[in-house]
C-alpha cells in the first residue's frame, strides 16, 4: 500500500487497487465498475498516491461530485494536492500548466468541453473518469475531448457500464483501450448486433473474454456482509375515476397520434413514440404536469404526502427522487402545506448551496431530501437516510439503483427501506415490468446471463397498447 493513505482497505477493495496498478504497469486501461458504494472512491486515492510521483493526475467528473473528490482526498489522502479546476479562464490555464508530481485536478466534463485544448496539452500521469457512463455516447463533443487527453493511465469509474445497450461499453472501453473492440460499426457485426438481436450466447461469452482482463465488477451482494438488508417495496397508487379516465384518455390520443406515423422512418418514430411515452409518465406523476389547465390534483401527491407524515412521525429520514424537477417541485409545495422539514436538490442548485443541504441534511436538520435524478443520482453520501422513496419509475433500473445506493453503501448502519411509488393502471407499471429485461441486458455481459435487446418502436408502441387503465 502506498504510504499516507488514511484508510483500512477491506479485502476486495485491496483486491482492486492491486488490480489497478497491475493493468497501470502494463500500459493498458480499465474500467473498476463496482457496484455503487463499494468505496471506488478510495481505492482510486490508494492507485493516485501510488502513482503520485509520475506526474500530475486529472479527475473527470459531474459537476455534482467534484466538491466530493477535494473532500474524499483531504479526508483519505492528505498528501494529494487535490483542488478543484480554477473558476476563471486565467486560473483554470494557470493550474493546468503549474500541475506537477502529487497534484490532482479535478475537472467537471462540463469545463472540460470548455478548456478542451489546454487540458490537452498537458501529460497527465494518471486519468480518472468518474461516473464513466456520461461518455456513453462516442459522437459527442465530451467523448471527444476525452479522447484527445494525453494520459499515462487511464481509468473509468462507473457501476453502470451498460445502461441500455452494449454500444455504451464499447464507447466507454474505445477511450480506455483504443482498437480493442475494434470500429463501432464492426463492433455492431461481431458482438452487439448477436447479442442484443439473436441472443447468441457464443457471442456474448467472446465479448466477456476480451474485456474482462480490462474490467473488474463486484456487486454488494458479494463483498458486503455486515451491509444491512435493504427492502424494495412497490407501492400501487390507485387514481380516482376522473384521473384514471384522462389518463387512459392521454393514452388513446397518443396511440392516434402514433398511427398516423410512416412506418418507413423507423428511427423518426422512436423519437415521437418516447415522447409520447415521456407525457404518459408526467401524468402518472401528476395531471398537472400534462395538462396544466385542468388543475386537477393527482393520487400520487396525496399518498407521498400520507407517507412521508408516516416517515416523520416514526423518526425515520428519506431520500425522494424524481426525474421531472417540476414533480419535486409539486412534492415541496405538499411538504410545505404540512410543515415539514426538507431539502431541495436539482440541476439549478449552486454547488456550495448543493455542499450544505447535504451537510444539513446529514446532520438531521430536515427529515426528507428532494432530489432530481440528474443532479443527485450520483456520488452523494447520504447515509442519515435509511428510506428511499423513488416517486417515478424510471426506464434504466441501473439508475434507480444508483439512487437508492446514495443511503445504502458504506457507513449505513440501518436497513435501507425502498418505496417505488406507481399509478395503477398506467404506464409506470409497464416500466416496472420492463426492469428485468434490462438488467439482463447489463448482467448478460458483467454476470453469466443472456443478454436481452433494447427497445425498438414497435416495443414501445406495444407499451402503449398495454398500458390499459
Amino acid at each position: 500500500m502506498p504510504p499516507g493513505l488514511q484508510a483500512t482497505l477491506r479485502p476486495y477493495q485491496l483486491e482492486g487497487y492491486v488490480w489497478m496498478r497491475r493493468l497501470a504497469e502494463a500500459g493498458f486501461g480499465a474500467i473498476l465498475a463496482d457496484d455503487m458504494g463499494l468505496g471506488k472512491t478510495v481505492q482510486t486515492l490508494a492507485l493516485l498516491l501510488a502513482r503520485a510521483a509520475r506526474g500530475p493526475a486529472l479527475v473527470v467528473a459531474p459537476t455534482s461530485v467534484c466538491d466530493n473528490w477535494a473532500e474524499e482526498a483531504a479526508r483519505f489522502a492528505p498528501a494529494l494536492r487535490c483542488a478543484a479546476y480554477g473558476r476563471g479562464e486565467g486560473e483554470r490555464a494557470a493550474g493546468v500548466d503549474a500541475a506537477g508530481s502529487g497534484d490532482v485536478l479535478v475537472v467537471s466534463y462540463a469545463l472540460l468541453l470548455r478548456d478542451a485544448e489546454a487540458l490537452a496539452r498537458q501529460r497527465w500521469a494518471t486519468l480518472v473518469l468518474d461516473e464513466a457512463q456520461a461518455l456513453k455516447n462516442a459522437a459527442t463533443q465530451r467523448a471527444q475531448a476525452v479522447a484527445a487527453l494525453q494520459a499515462g493511465f487511464r481509468l473509468a469509474l462507473s457501476g453502470t457500464p451498460v445502461e441500455n445497450r452494449l454500444a455504451d461499453l464499447w464507447s466507454i472501453m474505445n477511450l480506455l483501450n483504443p482498437g480493442l473492440l475494434g470500429s463501432a460499426a464492426r463492433f455492431g457485426e461481431r458482438f452487439a448486433g448477436p447479442i442484443e438481436r439473436q441472443r447468441s450466447e457464443a457471442a456474448r461469452a467472446r465479448l466477456r473474454r476480451l474485456v474482462s482482463p480490462f474490467l473488474l465488477r463486484r456487486t454488494k451482494a458479494q463483498v458486503l456482509n455486515d451491509l444491512p438488508p435493504r427492502t424494495e417495496i412497490v407501492q400501487r397508487i390507485e387514481p380516482d375515476a376522473d384521473e384514471r379516465a384522462f389518463l387512459e384518455a392521454l393514452r388513446r390520443d397518443a396511440l392516434a397520434r402514433i398511427a398516423q406515423l410512416d412506418p418507413a422512418d423507423p428511427n423518426k418514430n422512436r423519437f415521437n413514440v418516447l415522447a409520447e411515452l415521456m407525457r404518459l409518465r408526467r401524468a402518472a406523476c401528476d395531471p398537472r404536469l400534462a395538462a396544466p389547465e385542468l388543475g386537477r390534483v393527482g393520487a400520487k401527491l396525496r399518498a407521498f404526502e400520507q407517507l412521508a407524515a408516516e416517515l416523520v412521525e416514526s423518526r425515520h429520514q428519506a431520500l425522494v427522487f424524481s426525474q421531472f424537477t417540476d414533480f419535486l417541485k409539486l412534492l415541496a409545495e405538499r411538504l410545505d402545506a404540512c410543515g415539514l422539514r426538507y431539502r431541495l436538490l436539482d440541476g439549478s442548485t449552486p454547488a456550495a448551496a448543493r455542499a450544505q443541504r447535504v451537510a444539513e441534511f446529514q446532520r438531521g436538520e430536515a427529515e426528507l431530501f428532494l432530489i432530481s435524478l440528474k443532479a443527485g443520482g450520483v456520488g452523494l453520501n447520504l447515509t442519515a437516510a435509511d428510506y428511499v422513496v423513488i416517486a417515478d419509475p424510471w426506464w434504466n433500473p441501473a439508475a434507480e439503483d444508483q439512487a437508492m445506493g446514495r443511503a445504502h453503501r458504506i457507513g449505513q448502519q440501518r436497513p435501507v427501506t425502498v418505496y417505488r411509488l406507481v399509478t395503477a393502471g398506467s404506464i409506470e407499471e409497464r416500466i416496472v415490468a420492463l426492469h428485468q429485461d434490462k438488467r439482463e441486458l447489463a448482467d448478460g455481459l458483467l454476470a453469466d446471463q443472456d443478454g436481452t435487446s433494447p427497445l425498438a418502436a414497435d416495443d414501445l408502441i406495444a407499451l402503449l397498447r398495454a398500458a390499459q387503465a
